[in-house]
């Protein structure tokens, strides 16, 4: 995709807000939050903490501190932890997909494992427990893809990720959910 505009856009992906009726954060107020601290062009994407923005800072480790000090003193009851995504390591993720990745959508449900720095892909890996015949999983940049089989989906153990401590380094999106935001950036970037 060719990047139009000049002032880098990013992804920040919240853990655990609007799950299971804890930690709930309405996206206006979300939205809100980002703009009080500087942050420009911000929108949100469905309610599990999705937030498109852009900022002229280039240091991803800083970014990541600034967003989750403001989430952290505005909803104080959150403890705050984000992935960051740069709109190129979002077209990089989709690009670098295993090849059929998403294509069998009436078979496999997929997603993508979102790690947070420092844990790399080849170390998630070793974490993440799969069962043979019903799940595949595939190291990416900065993410693990992750397809379970629908008819068999009850014996994935893509839900025994959420008891390990490994979870707390990562988010879960659906990989509808990443081509609907990489979409969204795209028609940012042109416009």
């Amino acid at each position: 995709m060719t990047i139009i505009s000049s002032t880098p856009q990013y992804l920040a992906l919240l853990r655990g807000i609007n799950v299971g009726g804890k930690n709930i954060i309405r996206m206006a107020d979300l939205k809100a939050c980002f703009e009080a601290n500087g942050f420009g062009n911000v929108a949100t994407y469905i309610q599990s903490g999705n937030v498109l923005f852009t900022a002229p800072e280039t240091d991803p480790a800083s970014l990541v501190g600034k967003i989750e000090a403001a989430l952290s003193n505005t909803f104080p009851a959150y403890k705050a932890r984000i992935m960051l995504r740069s709109y190129e390591k979002l077209n990089q993720i989709a690009r670098n997909a295993p090849q059929g990745f998403g294509s069998q959508p009436k078979e496999y449900r997929y997603d993508v494992l979102y790690l947070r720095e420092p844990l790399t892909a080849a170390e998630a890996i070793e974490g993440v427990p799969i069962k043979p015949g019903v799940d595949e999983v595939s190291v990416g940049p900065g993410v693990l893809y992750f397809s379970r089989l629908i008819a068999k989906a009850s014996q994935s153990h893509l839900t025994r990720i959420v008891s390990l401590p490994i979870y707390q380094e990562m988010t879960i999106r659906n990989w509808n959910t990443t081509c609907k935001i990489l979409a969204l950036m795209d028609a940012r970037a042109q416009g």
